[in-house]
């Protein structure tokens, strides 16, 4: 149990306290609240929110702060969202990263046909009962809400795994889908954000200064030098790199990347995924959330133990800024999230990998039944971090919006229904 906690305080005990404490600002002194989140921080003419939708949200008083021939404006929600959130999908990539290129990668071969193909299923599910039910209030409601198809199709890794660890136990094949189900549904969930979600008009040869620099930093910073030490055991010019100039190359690449994409139009939060396939890594990995991978001297894991710290610090602000609802918020988007979630994921996970497991022949993970992987699905319906992220994106902030995040929020429930899943299905642990 003291493993299941520490997981817990290292990657959500703060984001739970920054959402909690929005949740109560936001419906104790609301004004107070949103003119926290729309503070302004930097008036500049290259990014942030445009000055005039920043006047929109923070009210008549702002005219007066921003000063002449401003452009763009840096709020606080705009630091935490658009730019320090960067750190947090980095990691998520990183786990995708090595998952597909490792020769251990558990997203490689024919072991993880089964798991990729749940996932397509865990979010083609919540898609269809999201929109289905959205059909079902009317045309109206379908046009107000249809932004927000992608909302219910996030897994939280993190308190997936924790609920996973609480059904199946820690040594049950289950937990290991599950953690390959996650990472695959990060990826998926990456590509949605970048593909179907812009931040403003497209302008995609940014992405091409992106690119360079990710490409700039590979070649000259990881081939090269390896490149030059072939034959060479001691290996001079790598050592020289990682020792002298560490991550430095890389940091200023990510920096130049997320420019790039906060100029392109997609969303900047993206922005360091180009960077990452570019630095050093192991020739294998434990997986996240594994105590040996602090273990390990390559550079991508040093860079990513750095920002762990960081990173849970920004959730703890993520979670203040963006879980900030009243509670007669909720309505009808709510419904459609949650439903989509603890209906839509569930469904979709066991009709795909049963068609996976049964009619392609592809089969479980030994010790893993048809039992297993419907509980397995109920597990994977809370949404909660990147719900919470697509629900902000997806919508204008306003009513809908709000709702949206509650439905988000309200996925927590997908654990006790796991767990009530777990218990009268008769789940066996696997200590």
């Amino acid at each position: 149990m003291y493993r299941v906690w520490k997981l817990i305080s290292n990657y959500s005990l703060l984001l739970i306290g920054g959402a909690l404490l929005a949740l109560l600002w936001a419906n104790l002194d609301p004004v107070t609240y949103h003119h926290f989140i729309n503070t302004p921080l930097l008036f500049n003419g290259q990014i942030g929110l445009e000055v005039s939708e920043w006047i929109h949200e923070y009210g008549p008083v702002a005219e007066a702060l921003a000063p002449p021939g401003a452009a763009r404006v840096v709020t606080v929600h705009f630091l935490i969202n658009d730019m320090l959130m960067a750190l947090f999908f980095a990691m998520a990539a990183k786990e995708v990263w090595e998952a597909l290129i490792l020769n251990e990668g558990s997203l490689r071969g024919r072991k993880a046909a089964t798991p990729l193909i749940a996932t397509l299923g865990g979010m083609t599910g919540p898609v269809l009962v999201y929109l289905g039910i959205a059909l079902l209030f009317g045309s109206d409601t379908f046009d107000a809400v249809f932004r927000g198809w992608a909302v219910p199709t996030a897994t939280d890794i993190a308190f997936s795994y924790l609920v996973g660890r609480i059904v199946f136990g820690a040594g049950h094949p289950a937990v290991r889908f599950l953690l390959l189900l996650a990472i695959a549904d990060d990826a998926g969930g990456l590509l949605i954000l970048a593909v179907f979600y812009p931040t403003g008009d497209l302008a995609p040869l940014w992405l091409l200064l992106s690119l360079a620099a990710a490409l700039a930093v590979f070649f000259g910073f990881n081939w090269l030098p390896r490149r030059l030490d072939r034959g060479k055991q001691e290996r001079p010019n790598s050592t020289w790199m990682r020792k002298v100039l560490g991550p430095w190359p890389y940091v200023l690449a990510g920096i130049v990347s997320w420019y790039a994409f906060a100029r392109s139009g997609l969303h900047p939060a993206l922005g360091l995924l180009p960077i990452v396939p570019a630095v050093p890594h192991a020739d294998r990995g434990f997986g996240i959330f594994a105590e040996a991978e602090k273990h390990l001297t390559d550079l991508l894991n040093r860079m990513e133990q750095a920002i762990k710290a960081p990173v849970e610090v920004i959730l703890f602000f993520f979670g203040l800024v963006n879980a900030g609802v009243a509670f007669a918020a909720i309505g009808e988007p709510t419904l459609l999230v949650v439903m989509g979630l603890i209906l839509g994921k569930p469904v979709g996970i066991f009709l795909f990998g049963w068609f996976a497991a049964r009619m392609l022949k592809l089969g479980l993970p030994d010790g893993m039944n048809l039992k297993d992987l419907f509980v397995l699905g109920t597990v994977a319906s809370i949404g909660f971090t990147v719900a919470l992220f697509v629900a902000s994106v997806a919508f204008e902030p306003g009513p809908v919006q709000d709702a949206a995040k509650m439905g988000a929020l309200m996925s927590f429930f997908g654990g006790a229904i796991a767990i009530a899943a777990g218990l009268l299905l008769r789940v066996e642990k696997v200590k």
